[in-house]
This record gives C-alpha cells, structure tokens and sequence, in this order.
C-alpha cells in the first residue's frame, strides 16, 4: 500500500501496490473521534488503537474504560482506516440477473447475509435485471469498492458464461455453472430431487404417475425429468412418454397450462393416480384440474410440487407436498467458500457442489 499527501488539508490518497488509486481519506479527520475517545477515557490513542484491534495487552480495567466511552460517543471506526490497516474492505459483492426482484429469491439472499453478518461481512447487492450492460458496470463498481468476492445468483439454474467474470475477483456461482466449469458453483441436485418427489409417490403405492415438465433444454426440467425416469426404473416400471406433457409458454400461463395438461391426463383409459408438477406455480393448475375431473386430494389423486414456495404450498388446500430449493444453504456456503471456511478448490480443480433438495412432506400425498 503506497500512501501519499494530496494537498496542505492533510488529506492523502490511498493507492494499491500496483499503483491505481483506491480512495481519498482525511487522516486528521478521522483522527478526531478517537482523539474524543482517549481524551474522554484518560488513555492515549494507541490504547483506544489496540482495544478496538482486540490487542490483548490492555489492562481489563483500561479496556472496559474505553469501551464504556466508546459506546458513549457512539463511536464507529473508520472503513477507510480500517482497509489501510487490514486489506480488507469487510464487503461482499452479491450480484443477481434477475434474483432480486422474486421473492422466491428471499432464503437465498438471506442465508448469505446471516453467513455474512457472522464473519462481519456486508453485503454489496446489485441487480442487473439480465442486462449485460448493467452487469459490466455493477462488477466494475463493487471493484471500486474494493469487495473481498463476488456471489453470482441467477432466477433459474443454467449455464453462465465464464468470461463475464474478471480475473482479480474471487467468484462463486449460485444457481448456475460456468460453460468452462473454470469457476466453483453451487446448485441444486435436480435429478435427486426429481427421484425422490416420483419415489415419494411410488413409496404411497401410486404406479401410474404423471409429469408436468417445461419444454426447455435447462438443467432443471432435464435433470427432474431424468429423475422422474430412474425413480420408475428403481421400482422395475416402464417409461410411458403418454404420461409426461410439457409446457412451452411463459411462467405466466404456467397454471393454465397445466390445468389442461392434467384435465387431458385424468381423461386417459388408465389415468395416472399421481401427478408430479415441475413447480409449485403449476400446482395451482393441477388442484383446478382434479376438482373439475369431480376427484379429491390426495384420496383420488396424489400431487408433488417442486420449489416450496411457502406463501403458496401451506396455504392451498390440502397443503402441498413438494420439493425444497436448498437456497438457504446455498447462500450460507457460497459466503462460506469465498472467505475460505469452505473449500473450492480440490484437485486444482473448482469445486461443483450440487445440494440435495428436501421432501417437504405435507397433506396432498
């Protein structure tokens, strides 16, 4: 770190070794308050120094003395001064495409801030709204404010480019992969978690189940399809693609769709007793379609969702079994492993981590 003085204010600017400019900070500004605080507290300001750096060589009683005029003055150290001192900024970029604005997003987001907030960490959080122009000024403005790593979230699971990523900045990728697998990810295990909704219904005795996909060539419809397929085969049941329909709208029809999806299902010679949705949003659609065809669930008709979209799944009735996104714990990990508490790296290779998706197991199975 290369300090130099910037005019007769005292003021100085800050520079990193490689010479680009990190910040402008008033040494003798900052220095006023904790001048106030050894003053107030008898103490010179070395002392006040090391109790707020938890020096151990400060007399109890001088180091309860200074705290007690500390949190009297409402004192709060310098970030500034305390990057000078330490390096580090105690900020982390946590960067979404379009995560922020669903409040499907929420356990994601604050599983990393309580993971976080312990390490005395903040979180730097931006929204690109997926646009690759906003995406390039927020990445350069949290290395403006010099962020220890960057979490990148998206909405849905899929593949990312590595090359939208700088190189200076430790990164992990939430919710999503990079094309090169060169960056370390987290994200839920969606072929396990498909096997276990289909096996959730298999282990209730139901053998002719439905599957209400989306028509994407995504890791999630993919890997729950697959899922869908090997929970069959591990109970020695042939795969029937009559029994599988997918949905090409937008989200925004989703229940709709699905509403016919299973109408047409339940109107099979030999229909399914069971119906294993993509999502919990589809499940709107599923419930309409089974009271229309005048059955009752889960007596006539068992329902698997997938997500457990809280404000959804405990308030319909019966209240849904379904699958959970481990979002929770893939924020707490994602903080984990940039501040090093977790490993990313093995075999020089970044680690890919999948997270098991829960059964949360409720009234329509």
């Amino acid at each position: 770190m290369i300090v130099l003085a910037n005019d007769s204010r005292n003021c100085y600017d800050v520079f990193a070794n490689d010479g680009k400019q990190k910040f402008l900070v008033d040494f003798e500004q900052a220095m006023v308050t904790i001048k106030e605080v050894a003053q107030r507290a008898g103490v010179s300001i070395r002392t006040v120094s090391r109790v707020l750096n938890d020096n151990p060589h400060v007399a109890t009683a001088t180091r309860e003395q200074v705290l007690s005029v500390i949190k009297e003055l409402d004192f709060r150290p310098s970030a500034a001064a305390r990057y000078m001192r330490t390096g580090h900024s105690q900020l982390i970029g946590f960067l979404t495409d379009e995560l922020a604005q669903n409040a499907f997003s929420y356990d994601l987001i604050i599983g990393a801030q309580q993971a976080a907030w312990e390490h005395e960490k903040l979180l730097f959080l931006l929204n690109t709204g997926n646009d690759v122009h906003v995406e390039t000024r927020a990445i350069n403005m949290m290395r403006d404010h010099q962020v220890e790593g960057i979490i990148y979230a998206t909405m849905y699971h899929r593949e990312i480019k590595h090359s939208q990523f700088p190189e200076d900045i430790p990164t992990v990728l939430v919710n999503c992969f990079a094309d090169d697998r060169s960056l370390p990810s987290i994200v839920p295990d969606e072929i396990s978690g498909g096997r276990l909704a289909v096996e959730t219904l298999l282990e209730h005795g139901h053998r002719r189940i439905g599957f209400v996909n989306i028509a994407a060539r995504e890791p999630a419809p993919l890997g729950r399809l697959e899922g869908y397929r090997e929970a069959l085969a591990n109970y020695g049941i042939p795969y029937d693609e009559a029994l599988v329909r997918f949905i090409e709208e937008p989200f925004e029809g989703l229940a709709t769709s699905t509403y016919d999806c299973v109408l047409s299902l339940l109107q099979m010679s030999n229909p399914p007793t069971g119906i294993f949705c993509f999502n919990d949003l589809m499940v709107l659609g599923a419930y309409d379609a089974v009271r229309k065809a005048n059955l009752r669930i889960p007596e006539d008709v068992a329902i698997v969702g997938f997500d457990n979209v809280e404000i959804l799944t405990a308030q319909i009735h019966p209240p849904l079994t379904t699958m959970e996104l481990p979002n929770f714990e893939m924020g707490q990990l994602a903080i984990r492993m940039l501040l090093g508490l977790e490993n990313s790296i093995h075999n020089n290779q970044p680690i890919q981590h999948m997270l098991e998706c829960p059964l949360i197991m409720r009234k329509s199975v």
